[in-house]
């Protein structure tokens, strides 16, 4: 049986795993349950992400990346396994071969981790891709001229900002914040402004629900319940667009002053090419409302929002799967 090409969006948040001929064929949450006294996996992805926050104690449910890189190596392989095994990824005599993507700084000894996860889960060669450059790609921006391109990839764990041009990254910059922040951020103002305990989720779903850059265009409200710190008993409160503004304001702010930076070392000719192309937004955070025009105002530069914004990435890796032999294993 020939090897199959598959594409992996590696994410802190979610997997999404492309197979060359076929398209995406999963897309579940980075999320691992395990037995803390056994070690043995008890579930993977959606049925794992479930879990989290409701387990008893002997259940832990894991996510095995963090900031975009691997956190916990033998988790990180186990979810791989499973989702290789599961999607029957292996032929009888053949291994898989993967490309992977990853954020735009990350070590080598990261970048090693990463290959080494992915040949022990059960793929043959690795093939590793920068992430905003396979965004770019994945959002219908063609690199591959001698014209400047630049992209926002706002994902789980790191947000990638970056100028292309030739197929190759001209300047850019990864930071570690983005939509697992937020969510945090959210949590962190709760519990400080209302004395209210809410989980990951609870923060999660508000981000996706009611958060809005523009308040004039969306200015809603949404009950949730948490755990009173006082009374230690469940308690529900209102909470408004605003406050989530208010609560995830300085890393919109850290975002901003990364895509600055990466302007102001941007080539002068490349310059002038972002301002008549305008900039890219990708990723989950590009799905915050009004995000899009917020950052256009700060950059003065005409912001997008790409088509499939959370796909771009597994899309990219589909088109490069396409031309994979005439690329150099990195």
């Amino acid at each position: 049986m020939f090897s199959k090409d598959v594409g992996i969006d590696l994410g802190t948040a979610n997997v999404l795993i492309y197979l060359k001929g076929k398209g995406v064929i999963l897309n579940e949450p980075s999320v691992v349950a395990i037995d803390r006294n056994t070690k043995k996996v008890l579930a993977v992805g959606e049925e794992a992400r479930q879990m989290i926050g409701r387990t008893p104690e002997n259940i832990v449910a894991i996510r095995p990346l963090k900031d975009g890189v691997i956190h916990d190596f033998d988790i990180t392989e186990a979810m791989l396994k499973y989702f290789i095994q599961k999607l029957k990824l292996r032929g009888f005599m053949s291994k898989p071969r993967v490309l992977v993507c990853c954020p735009s700084n990350i070590t080598p000894v990261e970048q090693k981790a990463i290959r080494d996860a992915v040949v022990r889960a059960g793929g043959g060669e690795v093939y590793l891709e920068e992430e905003p450059k396979v965004a770019a790609i994945g959002a219908g921006m063609d690199i591959f001229q001698p014209s400047g391109n630049m992209v926002i990839d706002i994902g789980g764990g790191t947000t990638d900002v970056a100028v292309l041009s030739m197929g190759e990254v001209v300047t850019a910059q990864s930071l570690r914040v983005a939509g697992d922040q937020f969510d945090q951020d959210i949590a962190a103002y709760i519990k400080k402004k209302y004395k209210l305990l809410v989980g990951e989720r609870t923060a999660e779903s508000l981000k996706m629900s009611i958060g809005s850059m523009i308040l004039a265009d969306k200015n809603d409200t949404m009950d949730i319940r948490g755990r009173d710190m006082v009374t230690g008993l469940p308690k529900v409160i209102s909470f408004t667009s605003e406050e989530l503004l208010e609560a995830i304001s300085d890393s919109i702010e850290m975002i901003i002053k990364a895509a600055k930076n990466v302007l102001e070392k941007t080539p002068p000719e490349l310059s002038a090419d972002i301002i008549d192309r305008g900039i890219m937004l990708t990723g989950g955070g590009a799905l915050i409302s009004g995000l899009d025009r917020r950052l256009t105002e700060e950059l003065l530069v005409p912001v997008y929002v790409a088509e499939n914004p959370m796909d771009c990435v597994v899309l990219g890796t589909g088109m490069i799967l396409d031309n994979l032999n005439n690329i150099s294993k990195k």
